[in-house]
């Protein structure tokens, strides 16, 4: 069995080296940091990011009926404008406005005909709480309003486009990496209001065919900040941290899987994607080797996931309520390198083995389980809180082989096959043993 290696999969994976190499540029003008950093004043910034979206379907004439869902990824790149005000020594409060193009986007190929969903444009507005962890970093939560427009396109002739509000929350880590820029990472989960009109353009009630879409999407982004150098930095002092010794970690995370389905025979389809979401709780062991303005790495982790798509039959199908196919444990072997952006914060990328359990929860004999192999890129960021202990957000792009449904199933080999992607954000802890 092989990986999907696609272009959109080297895409996807080159995002999320973004920190790295903006760390890396920091790395120029990091000796001209200013003694303190004023996070109070007007800041602009652009990002690039990554993620994936969900579309569960259900209609009001089929109560009970609903799968979720129908999944998309892709790539998007963001700019912002917001202001923020030190309310304490440590405390921020600030707001945002922001906006977005992207290629996030669900793809059919069934017998000629080319059809896509895709988010194309969108913006935010919100507001975020920070908390300095050290004078130079920032860990903050935000929220607000979020509005995206959508696109149907086909080779059929058929277009149609609309556009659905909702809200947002997410967290990020912001740091400092000279007297007047910062580089984040920020995730976001989006959710939008119920679409329950799409179809009446065609003459069907309202209720026919309701969309509920969800996203989880991760940006890496750098923003200037006009008033940076003006005074009111934080007086606390910044931990000392020696990045080299063996330390173990625990985190939270959340994300989406979108499989690839190709059924040859039925007119060549490729469906990408059938998706799903939740979130999962990860441990994980590793050693650092701080080598001056570098630190390189190994880690291995586990982690027990929810993440799912599901499919609610409301007893229709002889009295079978839902089916549901699972990812729900797995491990990486990873190796990373970072660069000290400044003095407690490190900017790194990670790259390795993957390894993910499906299971499918159906009535026998659907209800089987597999083992996939595969890769994981991603980057971070990782803060000290003291000599031994860090915190971080960091995102992942992983990718797993295709599982041809004959190994399970008494089908011809190469009839229905599946390739599973994931964009997975965590939150974790650290504690460094020396």
């Amino acid at each position: 069995m092989l990986l999907r290696l696609s272009a959109k999969s080297v895409l996807l994976g080159a995002v999320s080296a973004v920190a790295l190499m903006s760390a890396a540029h920091a790395a120029d003008v990091v000796q001209e940091q200013a003694p303190g950093f004023n996070w109070s004043g007007v800041y602009v910034g652009f990002g690039v990011g990554a993620g994936a979206n969900v579309h569960k379907l259900s209609s009001d004439f089929a109560p009970g009926v609903s799968l979720n869902g129908i999944g998309g990824e892709g790539i998007f790149g963001q700019a912002t404008v917001g202001y923020d005000y030190m309310v304490s020594q440590r405390f921020l409060l600030g707001g945002l406005i922001d906006a977005h193009v992207g290629t996030i986007k669900t793809s059919l190929d069934l017998a000629g005909l080319s059809a896509d969903i895709k988010e194309t444009y969108g913006f935010d507005v919100g507001v975020r709480a920070g908390y300095l962890l050290t004078p130079s970093t920032l860990g903050y939560v935000l929220g607000g309003y979020a509005w995206q427009k959508y696109k149907l396109d086909t080779n059929a002739g058929f277009d149609m486009d609309w556009d659905q509000g909702g809200y947002f929350v997410g967290a990020g880590v912001e740091t400092a990496i000279n007297s007047n820029w910062t580089l984040k990472g920020e995730y976001r989960y989006t959710r939008f209001s119920t679409k329950d009109d799409l179809l009446s353009q065609f003459g069907a009630p309202d209720g026919t065919l309701n969309l509920d879409t969800s996203r989880h999407t991760f940006e890496v982004a750098a923003s200037y900040r006009f008033n940076a150098n003006d005074g009111g930095a934080a007086s606390f002092e910044t931990p000392s941290y020696n990045w080299t010794g063996f330390y173990v970690g625990g985190g939270l995370g959340a994300g989406a899987v979108v499989h690839q389905i190709e059924i040859p025979p039925l007119g060549g389809a490729k469906f990408n994607g059938l998706g799903g979401e939740g979130v999962f709780g990860e441990a994980s062991i590793g050693y650092d080797q701080d080598m001056g303005s570098w630190v390189v790495g190994g880690l291995v982790d586990a982690r027990l996931s929810g993440i799912k798509s599901k499919l609610d039959l409301g007893g229709i199908l002889g009295g079978i309520d839902s089916i549901s196919l699972n990812a729900d444990y797995g491990f990486d072997v990873l190796g990373r390198i970072g660069l000290k952006v400044n003095e407690a914060t490190l900017a790194y990328a990670l790259a390795g083995y993957s390894w993910q359990h499906f299971k499918l929860d159906a009535p026998a004999p659907l209800d089987v389980d597999w083992g996939s192999s595969g890769f994981s890129v991603g980057a971070g960021l990782e803060t000290a809180l003291s000599d031994k202990m860090t915190v971080g957000i960091e995102y992942r792009y992983s990718q797993f082989e295709k599982e041809d449904f004959s190994d399970a199933f008494p089908i011809p080999s190469g009839l229905a096959t599946a390739t599973p992607s994931f964009h997975t954000v965590r939150i974790d802890a650290k504690y460094k043993f020396n």
